[in-house]
């Protein structure tokens, strides 16, 4: 060792000397461990310097840390060394790597050969094989050993030497190799890719491959999104005339990241924000509404879509039984009906989520595929969308353009959540635990009336059954309908600012380590016209702000895992026998969707437990029930039905006829009793009006100049069930009547008296 070497030896030594460090050393020679984590920040604290020269040349500064590591480790268990060679002991790196912290498209050639961090996902995956450091050979003439040490371009320990084994010694005598003797360390390489919802859109992801030896192996599968710390290091490429070099990173830590932000995503005003909101007793409709703002009606499908993203309650028996939380949704219908929309604002609200098209993957695309490395001839994994996918959202579009082949290899995805290989000689099994939401249109192109609804979607009951919700989505033609949706489209065109340069899927760059406060509320400039349209279009006031409706169900469904009450069960349980026995007959089975079988019973406890959550409520209620009974009986048979008078999730009754005429659906004659119960009837104008007054007459005493919109509907739904029947958008009615009478004057969510 050079004096340079020695020095860097001793100034390691003196770091490993502080008390903390000494019972870090301990702990890993207690636990059997041949590799210690070294925190940057401890290092930069004890000396500033010395961190800079190692993330500026780690191929220098790391042999003599493992060096002065071995000598520590061997003062302070002599026997350690007998049961795992010293060799073997390495040092991770981990901690804040400033400027060296990217991702797979950060690297740039002024980083080689310095110590770097990169985050993404595992997309391809190599066994592991052994590698020899050291050959041991036996001459029988001379009867002495000679021995023999390996290094390539990745080793840090001298110059590369080549492959071959001696077949003689310096004598020429023929040597033997005694292989119980040899020294081999694991060496496997995976495929890093950086993460799809970082990737800048319209352009691949980039990706580098890592070099994985030691105790570092088999760490981590395919879908795995991980941290990897290490050398980024480039080796020269295999025709010689070329000045382009092949850059690997030679990995010395790894650790697991999770798809969802970590808890301090949220600030104070977050938290407060989120359980104001979880109080009001429209949560749902405020949330529904916000996901596709642009996208007018489709009531039911956004607040499937929104159950879908909260998910509902993951178990895992004690027997080994895993019974699926996440919800799968099919939307079929007419083409230009959004569902191609629908599924943007997914990938855009998913904190994970993956797309692809029917056409433009295959069945091993979409699970796994084991392939052949161009390099070595070996077999490798590689993770399809789903797999990409695990803990997140699988967004599959043009559905019905897969073939049934392809079809079927996503079976065991949708019921298991598993992947399983079992090809050229490789058996694996991959986790993909993902919702699954799919587009697709009827096998005529346009939706037929005149043929029954399974005849139209024209897919297996077996493939059928594995999806929760089936939504039909028509196109007819309403002179009424369409001119609302004119109006919605020309006043989101006149009122609202285009943005310069948003990205349409995904983050162009890594979020931010600091937690910032999200905007509760979306803010749209406007043109004057807000007061004439607010009768026929949301009040954009109501319209939640896309971060915070992220942070939402990310809350939701990190602090709340629902458990069913009684109540909640006996509900859910009577329902599904109802459901039996109506499907039963001919003309009832005829209407169906989809299938009626014990996933059935299964998809109502995830709905149910996915209201719940929405509502931060930690048991099912038989609120929750009824809401996920409603919900899959208008995607079972196509009928809107009003939920019972205590229900917080109750609509007027011209919102359901709207929602229900968008997507060519009839309201249900018993529009007013629910499963036999009797709905509250909603105020006419007139009366709503009357009660307005009369609140406010209350709400404005002493010297009060203004109250508060949610304040008023609040006080209204506290002493009558009536106004809930009502809705808030007919109470802004109301009071928009009322300032043209000059009574009140209504602006941005506050009331004034004049």
């Amino acid at each position: 060792m050079t004096d340079q070497g020695s020095a860097q030896k001793r100034a390691f030594l003196d770091f490993l000397d502080q008390g903390e460090h000494v019972a870090e050393v301990e702990m890993m020679v207690k636990r059997q461990s041949t590799r210690l984590v070294l925190s940057l920040d401890e290092l930069r604290s004890f000396d500033a310097e010395l961190a800079r020269n190692l993330m500026r040349r780690p191929a220098e500064y790391l042999p003599p840390f493992e060096d002065a590591l071995r000598e520590v480790i061997s003062q302070q268990d002599p026997a350690f060394a007998k049961t795992v060679p010293l060799s073997q002991v390495k040092v991770g790196l981990t901690g804040s790597f400033g400027s060296h912290h990217v991702s797979p498209r950060g690297l740039a050639a002024t980083m080689l050969n310095a110590a770097v961090c990169l985050e993404g996902i595992v997309t391809k995956c190599t066994t592991v094989r052994p590698k020899v450091m050291r050959s041991v050979h036996f001459c029988p003439k001379t009867a002495k050993f000679i021995n023999k040490e390996y290094r390539d371009l990745t080793s840090l320990g001298g110059v590369a030497t080549g492959s071959a084994y001696p077949t003689k010694d310096a004598d020429g005598n023929r040597v033997e190799t005694e292989y119980g003797l040899c020294e081999y360390v694991d060496h496997q390489m995976i495929t890093l890719q950086e993460m799809p919802e970082r990737a800048p859109p319209g352009q691949l992801p980039r990706s580098v491959e890592v070099i994985l030896e030691g105790d570092l192996c088999d760490q981590t599968k395919p879908g795995d999104r991980v941290q990897v710390s290490g050398i980024h290091r480039a080796l020269p490429s295999k025709s010689k005339q070329s000045g382009m070099f092949r850059t690997v990173l030679l990995a010395n830590h790894i650790r697991q990241l999770s798809a969802d932000m970590s808890d301090q995503a949220f600030t104070k005003d977050d938290l407060a924000n989120i359980r104001d909101l979880a109080r009001s007793p429209d949560v749902l409709q405020q949330l529904a509404r916000s996901l596709a703002p642009s996208i007018y009606g489709h009531d039911h499908e956004k607040i499937a879509l929104l159950l879908m993203l909260l998910g509902g309650s993951e178990k895992n028996l004690p027997n080994g039984t895993h019974l699926r939380g996440d919800v799968n949704i099919l939307m079929l219908g007419d083409p230009s009906t959004a569902k191609s929309q629908l599924l943007r604002f997914v990938l855009r609200m998913a904190p994970l989520a993956v797309s692809t098209t029917g056409r433009g993957s295959s069945g091993v695309g979409l699970t796994a595929a084991v392939t052949k490395d161009d390099d070595t001839g070996d077999r490798r994994l590689e993770a399809g969308a789903m797999v990409l996918a695990d803990r997140g959202v699988c967004c599959v579009d043009e559905f019905d353009k897969m073939t049934d082949a392809d079809r079927v290899a996503i079976h065991e995805v949708m019921e298991q959540q598993t992947v399983t290989i079992s090809k050229a000689g490789i058996h694996a099994s991959l986790n993909a635990r993902c919702s699954v939401v799919a587009a697709a249109n009827p096998v005529y192109g346009k939706y037929d009336s005149n043929r029954s609804p399974m005849q139209n979607i024209g897919l297996p009951d077996s493939l059928l059954s594995r999806f929760d919700l089936l939504f039909v989505i028509l196109d007819h033609k309403d002179a009424d309908i369409d001119r609302r949706i004119s109006s919605h489209v020309l006043h989101m065109h006149s009122s609202r600012i285009a943005p310069t340069s948003a990205p349409l899927v995904g983050m162009a760059e890594a979020p931010s380590v600091v937690a910032q406060p999200a905007p509760m509320y979306s803010k749209a400039a406007s043109n004057g016209t807000e007061a004439q349209e607010r009768t026929n279009m949301e009040d954009e006031s109501t319209l939640l702000s896309v971060e915070f409706v992220k942070k939402y169900i990310l809350y939701a469904k990190q602090k709340h895992v629902p458990t069913l009450s009684e109540a909640a069960a006996t509900r859910i349980s009577e329902a599904y026998a109802d459901l039996r026995a109506r499907v039963s007959s001919s003309d009832t089975d005829r209407a169906r969707t989809l299938p009626i079988t014990a996933r059935t019973l299964e998809t109502l406890i995830r709905l149910a437990s996915a209201h719940a959550k929405c509502h931060l409520r930690h048991l099912v209620t038989e609120l929750d029930a009824t809401a996920a009974i409603d919900l899959l009986h208008y995607a079972l048979f196509s009928e809107t039905r009003c939920q019972p008078a205590d229900d917080d999730e109750t609509n007027d009754d011209t919102k359901n006829a709207a929602g229900g005429a968008r997507a060519g659906i009839s309201v249900s004659n018993d529009a007013r009793t629910t499963l036999g119960r009797p709905v509250a009837v909603p105020y006419s104008p007139s009366e709503l009006e009357a009660e307005v007054e009369k609140t406010l007459t209350s709400l404005f005493t002493g010297d009060r100049d203004d109250v508060a919109f949610d304040e008023l509907y609040a006080r209204m739904c506290e002493s009558d069930e009536r106004i809930m029947a009502s809705g808030k958008d007919a109470v802004t009615a109301a009071l928009d009547a009322m300032e043209s009478g000059n009574k009140v004057m209504h602006r941005e969510g506050h009331i004034h008296l004049i």
